[in-house]
């Protein structure tokens, strides 16, 4: 029995060694590439030219079906009217262009933790969350352009779920594309997300025609928008689910307010942590949130829409119902368990009470890292027939598979 039992120490001893030289040479690997990749992401100081201004780019080596990957750094602008620098990405057609140019999609991605190596064009995998439409659309000649989103990979903060930014960021990707050797794009486009980058898209749809009126909108498609954020807070503010995205936004928001307060909203261990926890890359900080939280380690102390400055920030970045004329998509699973369907279920009833022009997709069974790959596919159809100026759809009138709690 002892030799058993030693033998079995030493077979631990032997694997938790072997985990954590697997870890270390990891690390190493991240860091070697992440030096690498350093100086294309330097900004020239001063920026060169006006928000949308392409400062670099180059080829990206991934395998890209129907078409060719591009990282790019571009300027883009801080909602304060300050300049910044966003890296991202632009995918283009194989295909000749047409003689109007090739529309264009802007894709926005959902949370990835604000550490540079998590910035998708950054990333080991710059493709992640694009099975199943990215190659589609290369099919079909458009192009797709994908902002970092300033602050991610870049100089400074990520202002992660503030609209004015996030808008920003996405619109200049658009202008940064057609400077692209090879891209020659049109200026109409449509603007895709999932998740954070659901956000980003449907306040496009508000903000987006003012700011770059030379472009031409045709409509917002969404893969399980963080829409709802009230409602979305007011139910996970006790989950991992606190713990994956509260960091970010608390970084982001006390970037524009350094007055939100922490004591009494956050726990002690959430405000010694917090800063340090953001920089971790989603899927290590969604495991390290789901560990804290079995421990009985809560990132809020209270539910934060208690505070009157936290009630405020949450309305103000929720996004209002779209006005009729500025068609929206909206995909969303029945099992996620990070954006509720419930809140989004309000959301479809709230905008179609004011008459937004809303196609709403429920996709049973389907979680949230999954939902833009599923609703892909649905979204470029829907996508076309918006380059191909048919009538939006409105699906109010069909049921809805879920129920909104009672309050």
């Amino acid at each position: 029995m002892r030799k058993i039992g030693f033998a079995l120490l030493v077979a631990v001893v032997a694997s938790v060694s072997l985990l954590s030289l697997a870890n270390a040479v990891t690390t190493w690997q991240t860091l070697s590439a992440q030096r690498a990749l350093a100086s294309f992401y330097e900004p020239p100081d001063p920026h060169p030219g006006d928000p949308g201004t392409l400062i670099r780019h180059e080829l990206i080596d991934v395998e890209v079906e129907g078409g060719s990957a591009h990282r790019i750094l571009y300027v883009s602008e801080r909602p304060d009217g300050s300049e910044g620098v966003s890296g991202g990405m632009v995918f283009i057609p194989d295909t000749p262009a047409p003689a109007e140019g090739r529309p264009v999609v802007a894709w926005a991605h959902g949370t990835v933790g604000m550490g540079d190596a998590c910035a998708p064009s950054r990333s080991k995998n710059p493709l992640a969350d694009t099975t199943g439409w990215l190659e589609q659309m290369m099919g079909l000649g458009w192009v797709v352009t994908a902002t970092d989103y300033t602050g991610l990979g870049t100089p400074g903060v990520e202002l992660y779920l503030v609209a004015e930014a996030e808008v920003t960021d996405v619109v200049n990707s658009v202008r940064a594309a057609g400077q692209v050797p090879d891209a020659r794009t049109s200026d109409r486009y449509v603007v895709w997300g999932h998740s954070q980058g659901g956000h980003s898209a449907l306040w496009s749809g508000h903000l987006a025609p003012d700011y770059a009126p030379e472009l031409q909108l045709l409509g917002v498609a969404a893969a399980a928008p963080a829409a709802e954020l009230t409602e979305i807070i007011g139910a996970q503010w006790q989950t991992a689910v606190a713990w994956a995205i509260g960091p970010e936004a608390v970084i982001a928001w006390r970037e524009l307010d350094p007055s939100l307060p922490l004591d009494g909203i956050l726990t002690a261990r959430a405000q010694g942590d917090y800063v340090d926890f953001a920089q971790e890359c989603i899927v290590s900080a969604a495991l390290n949130a789901i560990t804290r939280v079995s421990l009985g380690e809560q990132f809020f102390e209270t539910n934060p829409l208690l505070s009157a400055p936290w009630a405020q920030v949450l309305e103000t970045q929720t996004p209002p119902p779209l006005p009729p004329d500025m068609p929206a998509f909206i995909a969303q699973g029945t099992a996620d368990t990070v954006v509720l369907a419930w809140p989004n279920a309000l959301l479809l009833d709230r905008w179609c009470d004011f008459g937004s022009a809303i196609a709403m997709l429920w996709m049973g069974e389907v979680n949230h890292p999954d939902a833009a790959i599923n609703a892909g596919p649905s979204a470029v159809s829907w996508i076309a027939d918006r380059f191909a100026d048919r009538p939006a759809p409105r699906t109010c009138e069909q049921p809805v598979p879920v129920s909104i709690p009672q309050r």
